[in-house]
């Protein structure tokens, strides 16, 4: 975990500073959060906690219940019914959470199992995808029988880019996206395969 905020501070604010001129170090492009959540399909007690454990195994942190902010007719919803449950990491714990995609899910994904990144150029400063698949982290897999009605977990990056081309770049250095660097440069907005 030390290593990859080492590498972040020694090599990829080294080749951001080399590719882009900034006046101040403050400027330079971060990943600030990143949003865990699991939307509950059935309002049923035993999916809010499955979910909520499942959100503590994999980050070491508790979990928050998400309610609804407006009423929605469809889905019989009310305003302030819990529709999910979400963590929000900074600092630290971002770096323990990427060495985890990178390692526990993107290096041993299969080909048909990968997500679709969703990107917008005009919001440069956050991409999303889902897993359809939690119980690819192993922390869920050992306990399958306790997870393995989970919903699809969403992660949402958050950073601080101000243009697109630094937005693409922090992406491709942190190389937990490798494989996938032709669909998401190809297309200036939207959806390239992660």
């Amino acid at each position: 975990m030390a290593f990859f905020g080492l590498y972040l501070k020694k090599i990829v604010n080294y080749d951001l500073m080399n590719t882009f001129s900034y006046k101040n170090l403050t400027s330079i492009p971060k990943f600030k959060k990143i949003i865990l959540n699991f939307g509950i399909p059935n309002l049923k007690l035993k999916y809010f906690l499955s979910s909520l454990l499942a959100l503590e195994f994999l980050t070491n942190k508790k979990g928050k219940i998400t309610k609804a902010k407006h009423l929605n007719i469809f889905f019989k919803i009310k305003k302030g019914d819990p529709v999910g449950c979400k963590i929000i990491l900074k600092k630290s714990t971002i770096h323990s959470f990427y060495l985890k995609l990178g390692t526990a899910i993107f290096s041993n994904i299969k080909q048909s199992q990968i997500p679709k990144l969703q990107w917008n150029s005009k919001l440069t400063k956050a991409i999303s995808f889902q897993l359809k698949n939690p119980l690819l982290f192993t922390e869920l897999e050992n306990q399958f029988q306790h997870f393995k009605d989970i919903p699809q977990l969403d992660i949402v990056l958050l950073t601080n880019c101000k243009s697109s081309k630094e937005f693409l770049f922090l992406l491709q250095s942190i190389k937990i996206f490798p494989q996938y660097k032709k669909r998401i440069t190809s297309k200036s907005n939207s959806v390239g395969r992660v």
